[in-house]
């Protein structure tokens, strides 16, 4: 079971995070795409404590969420009869797994604040952001053995993208000037995002699909198997769509990346006239000078 708010409130902070990242990726690599260098999280172009405003959305936003799962969910009943109450190890789960999130943009943090104290590099601080994605794909797997039918299916679909964040966040770890390593990983981010509202949308708002309806509890059932089929094929297309629009954004912040800070390459016609001229020059040039500095 699960709630609209439960899905909008994080994937609200995955997609502002992700798209972001994805700008900012391209516009380092468009301005110096020789020194290049993967980012961990990506700094705003503003002076003093604005520059860090990505970490602090991260830690801020797994701070705020984790308060929620853990104290406004469970009305502070986490324990009964002496024991942790039942009744909501579903929030204690989620509230593990923001707390991975929340270290790490606590850590980044402290990478800046105190970098004597905490000499993490970008390369550190990917492996930390693995760990927490990680955490979020063993709670998801696990966790979505618990939801059956499409419920289950849209949470399957996330797994799958939360694997391809681990991956994307170790190999910025192991390639660290790799723009198509850091480029995916925020692309990837903002399309975790982008699906936790499809599934809010999906399961628990106007877009239900026919054939199938949310019961007294919230959970999702379908009347037959074949509203079930069309129900998830309807959520494969949404993932086609939403792969293609997140495809789209980065390929127009590369563009405007490109165009705003970028140089435009010498194409090879150029160069081959280029150095047609200067080799006329130098055989035509009588100045000693001039021949000693066509030779060098």
């Amino acid at each position: 079971m699960g709630s609209f708010k439960g899905h909008v409130l994080p994937g609200t902070l995955f997609l502002a995070v992700g798209l972001w990242r994805v700008w900012s990726s391209a516009a380092r690599h468009a301005a110096e795409p020789s020194s290049f260098r993967v980012r961990a999280w990506s700094p705003a172009p503003a002076p003093g404590p604005a520059r860090l405003l990505e970490l602090y959305v991260v830690a801020g936003g797994a701070l705020a969420d984790m308060c929620v799962e853990v104290l406004y969910s469970t009305h502070l009943r986490i324990f009964a009869g002496g024991e942790v109450n039942p009744a909501h190890l579903n929030d204690l789960e989620h509230g593990g797994m923001l707390l991975m999130f929340f270290l790490f943009g606590a850590l980044a943090l402290a990478s800046q604040l105190w970098p004597r104290h905490f000499p993490l590099t970008d390369g550190a601080l990917c492996l930390v952001a693995a760990t927490a994605f990680t955490a979020e794909l063993v709670l998801f797997y696990f966790h979505s053995t618990t939801h059956m039918g499409l419920e289950g299916y849209y949470h399957y679909l996330l797994v799958l993208l939360v694997g391809l964040c681990v991956a994307a966040a170790v190999l910025g770890a192991l390639l660290p000037d790799s723009f198509p390593a850091d480029l995916a990983s925020g692309v990837l981010v903002a399309l975790q995002g982008l699906w936790f509202y499809q599934t809010a949308l999906a399961l628990y708002g106007p877009m239900l699909p026919a054939g199938c309806a949310r019961d007294a509890d919230a959970h999702v059932e379908c009347r037959s198997r074949a509203a079930q089929e069309r129900a998830e094929q309807l959520a494969i297309s949404q993932l086609f769509a939403l792969v293609l629009l997140a495809f789209l954004y980065a390929l127009g912040c590369y563009a405007v990346a490109a165009a705003r800070y970028g140089r435009p390459p010498e194409l090879p016609a150029v160069r081959h006239r280029r150095a047609a001229a200067v080799e006329l020059e130098c055989r035509q040039g009588d100045d000693a000078g001039a021949m000693e500095e066509c030779a060098i």
